[in-house]
């Protein structure tokens, strides 16, 4: 669980509703299933048109993972790597073949085969980077639809709203109901920037910061096997992945 995630959801909520109960404001008033309708309807939809429907439900998918979330061991994977070196540089590289079992990362099981299959560290590097700039294409656009709702859910917030008005302008003799539909009306423009500000734009942020740390992972691996193929000293190679810890740490930091 990401707890500065879910801690900064509920403060947020207990920070604005708090605040509004203080003034004497009720939890009832913004209730609004009309006004919600609107702006998630309308938002949703507009996200659909902008993007394929592949990636708009794996932005879905993805989004538990802004509050669970459980990164990968780093220093696990440089021993891990280390370890490689070791028996490679004991044993040859062929002998990694019997190691390939252990690895679970997709990423590195396929550079670790190329590797014990005899192709040039060139040749590895080249093919493996090609498949990490494909899939960072594709996974770069998921934090752009969030992007995208935190954009189109404000306006989508003040259409609600017009929408409310039209109906509180047919009850103008009625000023008791002319006071309480407008303020029923702006509920839809409260929801539309909450969905902006709360949820979307802080959910692309951190996505991207996700992607970030993933990549850098996996550039790791990369550089751990082509040094293995390279016959790097181990300890050598030690110290050149653990840089990337470094530059992870940096971007958790951030």
């Amino acid at each position: 669980m990401d707890i500065a995630s879910v801690a900064g959801i509920v403060l947020a909520l207990l920070g604005i509703l708090g605040g509004m109960m203080i003034e004497g404001g009720k939890l009832a008033q913004i209730t609004q299933p009309t006004a919600m309708m609107i702006v998630g309807g309308g938002t949703a939809g507009a996200v659909m048109l902008q993007f394929p429907l592949s990636i708009f439900l794996a932005a879905i998918k993805k989004f538990i993972s802004v509050f669970l979330h459980k990164g990968a061991d780093g220093n696990a994977m440089v021993k891990q790597l280390v370890d490689f070196a070791n028996k490679a540089r004991k044993d040859g590289i062929v002998s990694l073949d019997q190691e390939l079992g252990k690895v679970t990362d997709p990423f590195l099981k396929q550079a670790m085969m190329l590797a014990v299959d005899g192709t040039e560290p060139a040749e590895v590097r080249n093919i493996m980077q090609l498949e990490l700039d494909n899939k960072s294409e594709i996974e770069e656009k998921i934090p752009q639809v969030f992007e995208s709702a935190g954009g189109f859910s404000p306006t989508v917030g003040i259409i609600g709203a017009v929408l409310g008005l039209i109906q509180v302008m047919q009850h103008l003799d009625n000023i008791d109901e002319v006071g309480r539909g407008i303020a029923v009306a702006f509920v839809a423009t409260i929801y539309g920037v909450a969905l902006a500000n709360l949820v979307c734009l802080p959910a692309a942020g951190k996505l991207k910061i996700r992607h970030r740390e993933e990549t850098m992972l996996k550039e790791m691996m990369l550089e751990g096997v082509v040094s293995i193929l390279e016959g790097m000293n181990p300890r050598m190679m030690e110290t050149k992945l653990r840089t990337f810890l470094m530059e992870e740490g940096h971007a958790e930091k951030a």
